[in-house]
């Protein structure tokens, strides 16, 4: 065997990259040893991430959000992360000023916003489902019959329908309706009112409350009450049911006037299986997506590509869909 003589290059190379509102990334090489006969050498390098990443924006993606920053600190423990809920409005306006590093954006972005310097890549899929309170006086009939989009509109866009019996249509029950929305500015309502037959938000009528506990917890107490909630917040993601209180009015999408199978979810992995294989309509399911005031570079740079590699891995336990790989591919090159 001819035999090679090693040469050892050794490189140390120190990268700052310090961004307004940004963590800070430094990347050392080790070295790497280099053949003289000719053939190519692997490069490899072994990077030490340090500082911190501020995020703030959409409950619906808080949860997943937190989880990420624990795997990525496993990795890097130099990093620290300083991650709040507040709606995905709140987001936005926080990384427009520069006061946080990443966003959590749970609706599509605006053209004014990108014009205002928001870059934006997506994450990951979730959806969000109507909730009713497990002791509505027609809950039977509604799980047998389901509810068309066209009620769900005159519900929550017209206010035409006002009564649970206008819903079923047994004019005998006149039990009222109480309708919830959100008060903060949600990419869950936002997908809600795009669903019904609105352009935005402001389209739904109801009493607003604000954050998504606050709706679950209204519909928890309220017999009459009807709302709207995210698949990882309506569902226990440690026994997979729905949170007690509460139940999925099936819609009804093909218009038949019956609940098919295809449309009843009481556990997690039914609701998860209808978004992930597009039976659920969109909206409202939907695309989380993370935005920057530019292109992210350094340390936010890093975290968000291994959210888009690694960190997919960590999605469907939190209830989340995780990206198809030609979508990963595309919010990759976006980066590029």
């Amino acid at each position: 065997m001819r035999k090679q003589s090693l040469t050892w290059l050794s490189v140390v190379l120190v990268l700052a990259v310090t961004l307004s509102a940004c963590g800070t990334a430094t990347l050392e090489a080790t070295a790497v040893p280099q053949s003289d006969a000719g053939t190519s050498s692997e490069t490899t390098q072994d990077e030490q991430l340090s500082g911190t990443i501020s995020v703030s924006g959409a409950f619906a993606l808080y949860p997943m959000m937190t989880v990420w920053a624990e795997e990525f600190t496993k990795l890097h423990p130099d990093v620290q992360f300083d991650v709040q809920g507040g709606g995905a409005g709140k987001g936005m306006t926080d990384t427009i000023a520069g006061a946080v590093d990443i966003g959590m954006i749970s609706r599509s972005i605006k053209d004014e916003e990108t014009a205002q310097g928001i870059f934006w890549v997506s994450v990951t899929k979730d959806a969000v489902f109507p909730i009713i309170n497990a002791e509505n006086p027609v809950a039977a009939q509604i799980l047998e019959k389901g509810i068309s989009q066209e009620i769900f509109g005159k519900i929550y866009i017209t206010g035409e329908i006002t009564t649970w019996g206008e819903v079923i249509g047994d004019p005998t029950i006149t039990d009222e309706i109480h309708v919830f929305t959100r008060s903060d500015a949600s990419g869950a309502a936002d997908q809600w009112a795009r669903y019904t037959g609105g352009e935005a938000q402001e389209d739904l009528k109801g009493v607003g409350v604000n954050g998504e506990p606050a709706i679950l917890g209204e519909v928890i107490k309220d017999p009459f009450a009807i709302g709207y909630g995210n698949l990882n917040s309506i569902f226990d993601l440690s026994s997979g049911t729905l949170v007690p209180g509460v139940i999925i009015p099936p819609i009804d999408i093909d218009n038949n006037g019956k609940a098919d199978a295809i449309e009843i979810y009481t556990v997690k992995e039914d609701a998860f299986g209808a978004v992930a294989n597009g039976t659920y309509p969109s909206p409202p399911a939907r695309f989380e997506n993370l935005a920057t005031l530019g292109k992210p570079e350094g340390l936010t740079l890093a975290f968000i590509e291994w959210i888009l590699t690694d960190g997919q891995q960590y999605l469907e336990a939190a209830g989340f869909v995780p990206l198809t790989p030609e979508q990963q591919a595309e919010s990759l090159e976006k980066l590029k």
